[in-house]
């Protein structure tokens, strides 16, 4: 599974990487530890009023909440690459409603005999997780309804670095998969792709990219996510095991 991972790029910086357009991102700051509910960018893309496909970088909060979900309901932070196209939690946003999540890396944990040992898993350069996302109207906002956003990442088995730390990992797309990965064309519209071969590219590319990433050990203060400091860069730095 993926349950915290670190994005230490600007806003500027994502928007060139993934040639968004951008809005207010007034309370985003490079974060080395984002957990569940966090707010964090996803890349996404939607036809316009003009019918103009247009890919933007938005603020969401991570874990899934479908507009027909109840409000007390799950919230999945994870979503397997597997039962995409059969799981009804998902179905419908893998349809039509899928994201990237950039991030640097991401966070796993293995049990050691004196506790929780977190390691931090990482490529070269910024990585792009397959997500889902869907927007619902949230009325507790002082100036009325809005629209808030939620994301889930998609993860699969893992391989290399990330298998020797746990069974699962984030989906990681190529860059040349994003443009088929983000069309916001329903399944069976034209212009879609087709769900078979989308799940066949995710696997493909995912599995390239792992071979890529690799894997240390992290200071244990990442532990408690009620006391981490998320701003603290120390937090993705190694440390003797």
């Amino acid at each position: 599974m993926c349950g915290r991972y670190a994005l230490d790029d600007h806003i500027n910086a994502l928007i060139e990487e993934f040639v968004a357009s951008g809005g207010d991102y007034s309370e985003w700051v490079p974060a080395y530890s984002i957990a569940p509910t966090n707010r964090a960018p996803i890349v996404r893309e939607r036809a316009n009023a003009e019918g103009q496909v247009i890919r933007s970088l938005d603020l969401a909060r991570w874990g899934l909440k479908p507009a027909w979900a109840k409000p007390g309901g799950p919230a999945p932070i994870n979503a397997r690459m597997e039962s995409l196209a059969s799981n009804g939690m998902f179905r419908g946003a893998f349809s039509g409603q899928r994201c990237l999540v950039p991030m640097s890396g991401y966070f796993e944990w293995t049990d050691e005999p004196d506790g929780k040992q977190p390691h931090y898993i990482h490529g070269a350069r910024t990585l792009a997780a397959a997500g889902l996302y869907a927007a619902r109207k949230d009325d507790t906002g002082a100036e009325g309804a809005a629209w808030a956003m939620t994301f889930t990442i998609a993860t699969r088995e893992a391989t290399d670095a990330s298998g020797q730390v746990h069974d699962r990992m984030p989906v990681f797309l190529q860059e040349e998969l994003w443009a088929d990965w983000l069309n916001p064309a329903k399944f069976g519209t034209p212009g879609a792709p087709d769900p078979a071969d989308l799940q066949a590219l995710m696997d493909e590319s995912s599995l390239a990219v792992a071979a890529t990433l690799r894997a240390h050990a992290v200071d244990r203060k990442l532990n408690n996510t009620r006391t981490v400091d998320r701003t603290d860069p120390t937090l993705v730095k190694p440390v003797a095991e």
